[in-house]
């Protein structure tokens, strides 16, 4: 008789899994983009549901078969720009902060969570790089809370002062989410996943049950290492922090980008969530996270240019409750 294969999971590839420091992500890295524009967007993950689509795409298996394809739905309400940062290089080719210029129409929310300059801070004549920053406005969504999220987006341009034309533009104006991506484009994903809290290493790396006469422990690893090197090293499945990790995730596929909201709306609303009030994304396959979290979408990064072709049918509009 065969011996039941059970792999250990938890991926080895992400470490430490420790908590994260906030429930959206942190951006590190801004891909380069020919042209001018900003490269990332902010939303607010609605829940899941199921396209009925054509398959148009010449090298697929399914190719001119309709078939079913799960979707997350993100909805955007525009963002609003706070201010422009000026960065300049230091002796160690890092950028550093050397000027802020705020907008003059700033929303009271964010005195929750910055102090507002009251200063007039003129532009420096030279810098480096330009940053934009931005906040959500959750109160026009469906995410019940007043505090926004503060993000700042990168800049894509050929010279420092073409960006700065560019944002300059934008300062006073709300940004929406068709302004930054187009239909069909392939973007990263950056969220935090759904908290788990402290978990024991059967649930974390799934690990097997020791026997009923084992000594000591049952939900746990048959042994931590060697005698020598006489230490546990960071491969043994142990227990500690389970979710609310920052993932990555390249090459999400838009499928479209609506800004009727009735024509994804199940009937009841989407479960924990609600209804749709503004614009929103339809992205192929999941995303980390529940219902209500901050969802970053940026531009790729690892360059795809391989886009399925997809024919929209029809939505599933049946109730989620």
């Amino acid at each position: 008789m065969t011996r039941e294969q059970h792999p250990r999971r938890g991926s080895l590839q992400v470490w430490p899994r420790k908590r994260a420091k906030r429930q959206y992500a942190r951006i590190r890295s801004w891909s380069k983009v020919e042209g001018t524009k900003l490269l990332g967007f902010i939303g607010y993950k609605t829940g899941m549901s199921q396209l009925i689509v054509k398959d148009n795409t010449q090298t697929s298996r399914s190719k001119n078969l309709t078939i079913p394809i799960p979707i997350t739905i993100i909805e955007c309400p525009p963002i609003k720009p706070v201010s422009i940062r000026f960065y300049k290089k230091d002796n160690n080719r890092d950028l550093k902060l050397i000027a802020e210029l705020f907008s003059k129409n700033l929303h009271k929310s964010l005195k929750r969570i910055i102090k507002l300059s009251k200063k007039n801070v003129e532009e420096p004549k030279t810098f480096d790089d330009i940053k934009l920053v931005v906040h959500t406005q959750p109160w026009l969504a469906g995410v019940g809370k007043k505090t926004p999220e503060i993000l700042e987006l990168g800049v894509s341009g050929s010279t420092p002062e073409e960006k700065l034309t560019h944002v300059k533009a934008l300062l006073e104006k709300e940004i929406k989410i068709s302004d930054i991506f187009k239909v069909p484009q392939f973007i990263d994903t950056h969220s935090v996943s759904r908290g788990r809290g402290f978990q024991g290493p059967v649930r974390r790396f799934g690990v097997k049950l020791l026997p009923h006469k084992s000594e000591k422990k049952k939900r746990g690893p048959g042994a931590l290492g060697p005698w020598h090197p006489h230490k546990a090293t960071f491969r043994v499945a142990r227990a500690g922090q389970h979710g609310y990790h920052q993932r990555t995730e390249y090459n999400k596929l838009i499928l479209k980008i609506g800004n009727k909201p009735e024509e994804v709306n199940p009937l009841g609303g989407f479960l924990r969530y609600g209804i749709i009030k503004n614009d929103f994304v339809l992205i192929k396959g999941s995303i980390p996270g529940p219902a209500k979290r901050a969802i970053i979408l940026t531009e790729p990064v690892r360059v795809n240019k391989d886009i399925p072709k997809y024919e929209i049918k029809s939505v599933n509009l049946a109730s989620k409750q």
